[in-house]
């Protein structure tokens, strides 16, 4: 790939290094090759991007829903006409298939053309007044600044989920993109540049992993940042809920998950295996919408066993940009670690290796697709999410125990299950606990539903209606002395 994109930092409209000039390296994961080296800021960097965004605000607050609404469908313009520009660019930092990349852009570019067009419908309400003499009104007014830190399994869709609505709210953002995939972001913001949004509106600061807790602390701590947006681990997400206390900021959090897989004696097991490999193998397994365990009815345990297995060892493994590859390398060595460490602590404790269970011989940070049975709640891999290519399968006997095993975790993102038995279905629903839930289905994340978790996966909603929420606050306008 020719080099078609910035190297540098956006702040204010002006695209620049950190004032340190200290710079990090971003490699590809499938080759190990340096991609570029962007500006590795810190807080005095991020003081300048919030003081350009609060300056952006201003104006930007004011502008109506239809002037945001067609900035938001240029941009969406742009992006789909680069569309394999940006969706190369993010295989060769990412290592994801460069099919699933060219999926994630035109899914990514979905929320802009859908926030374009609810820019226009953020309304209020006229209130019936007790008091003869008052109307009553309430209209939905942009928080303020918003600081989003993303990550890296989807460098681009994590990104424009947050902006979009954001922008359309009449906020202005600082983004604070993955240290393994900052080049998107930057690419994503140039076009954004491009249609004319104004200077100060997206601002992109780029940092090291040593240098991104100072840069998430000011953006938690500064009183000119209104709210936070994060995508990540459920440790990190801790930190940063408890650093805004500090300014009493809206925060919306999207955590891990620990989702599970059940598979009812009712299922038609041929699409449950297709739902599987769906939920479980993209971007190899790490998403946060990932399986993480397998729940399979005795009854159908041991041909899920040998129909999963014979899917995987079909698995073509190697470098995204090859169009057969189906699974690409992990995203870091520290990844690659913790699946490999993962992996071995299941076996020392009982777990049966079916297929894979050790790197593949393209070395780096290639992990074989890996079939584990007889796994317990002892097993490290079964209390926290793997993110990769681990399948884990427990059987059970009852929808009753199967429910009680399901819910047996601190995570809250979202189940699947494989039923033909209506009443199951609708019971079952009811009692998993989980914000989303998959019904026979192995991908249901779409712009038009609201995505997000409870419990330690998190609060607040992204996607739908109920994204603008997130950026918007109530205020209630009383008008009186009018009789």
């Amino acid at each position: 790939m020719s080099k078609q994109f910035h190297d540098k930092a956006l702040i204010n409209g002006c695209w620049v290094g950190a004032k340190s000039n200290k710079i990090f390296e971003v490699s590809n994961p499938a080759t190990d090759e340096i991609v570029a080296s962007v500006p590795d800021m810190d807080e005095s960097d991020t003081e300048d991007a919030i003081r350009a965004a609060s300056t952006a605000f201003l104006s930007w607050k004011n502008t109506t829903g239809r002037e945001r609404a067609q900035l938001l469908r240029a941009w969406f313009d742009l992006i789909i006409s680069k569309q394999n520009e940006i969706s190369e660019l993010m295989t060769i930092e990412n290592g994801k298939p460069i099919k699933e990349a060219l999926g994630e852009v035109m899914f990514g570019s979905d929320f802009i053309e859908f926030y374009a067009e609810e820019a226009r419908r953020i309304h209020g309400e006229i209130i019936s007044s007790p008091i003869k003499s008052k109307e009553m009104f309430v209209v939905r007014r942009p928080v303020g600044v918003v600081g989003m830190l993303t990550p890296w399994n989807f460098p681009a869709a994590m990104i424009t989920r947050k902006v979009a609505s954001a922008l359309a709210a009449g906020c202005t953002c600082v983004i604070k993109p993955a240290e393994d995939t900052p080049l998107t972001a930057i690419l994503l913001a140039a076009l954004a540049q491009e249609v004319g949004f104004p200077p100060g509106v997206i601002n992109v600061v780029t940092c090291s992993r040593d240098n991104a807790p100072g840069v998430g602390h000011k953006l938690c701590y500064s009183p000119d940042v209104a709210a936070i947006s994060f995508t990540g681990s459920t440790a990190t997400g801790k930190i940063l809920y408890k650093q805004c206390a500090s300014t009493v900021k809206r925060v919306s959090l999207e955590l891990g998950g620990n989702a599970p897989f059940i598979i009812f004696e009712s299922a038609d097991l041929d699409n449950a295996i297709i739902g599987a490999i769906t939920a479980k193998f993209r971007n190899n397994g790490q998403t946060c919408v990932s399986v993480n365990r397998f729940l399979v009815h005795e009854s159908l345990h041991d041909q899920f066993i040998t129909k999963l297995t014979e899917a995987m060892s079909k698995f073509v493994i190697g470098n995204g940009i090859d169009e057969t590859t189906v699974l690409g390398p992990l995203i870091n060595k520290s990844q690659f670690s913790k699946v490999s460490s993962m992996v071995k602590d299941a076996v020392s404790k009982g777990a049966k290796v079916v297929i894979g269970g050790e790197p593949h011989p393209l070395g780096k940070t290639y992990y074989k697709p890996t079939l584990l049975t007889n796994v317990n709640s002892s097993m490290q891999c079964y209390k926290e999410e793997v993110f990769g290519p681990v399948v884990l399968v427990k059987s059970f006997k009852t929808e009753e125990e199967v429910i009680q095993i399901a819910n047996e975790t601190r995570s809250g993102l979202i189940g699947y299950f494989y039923s033909k038995d209506l009443t199951q279905i609708w019971r079952v629903a009811k009692e998993l606990e989980f914000g989303m839930i998959g019904i026979n289905e192995g991908l249901i994340s779409c712009t038009d539903a609201p995505f997000g978790g409870i419990k330690e996966s998190g609060f607040g909603r992204e996607g739908s209606k109920h994204g603008l929420d997130e950026y918007t606050y109530l205020k209630y306008i009383c008008l009186g002395n009018l009789s």
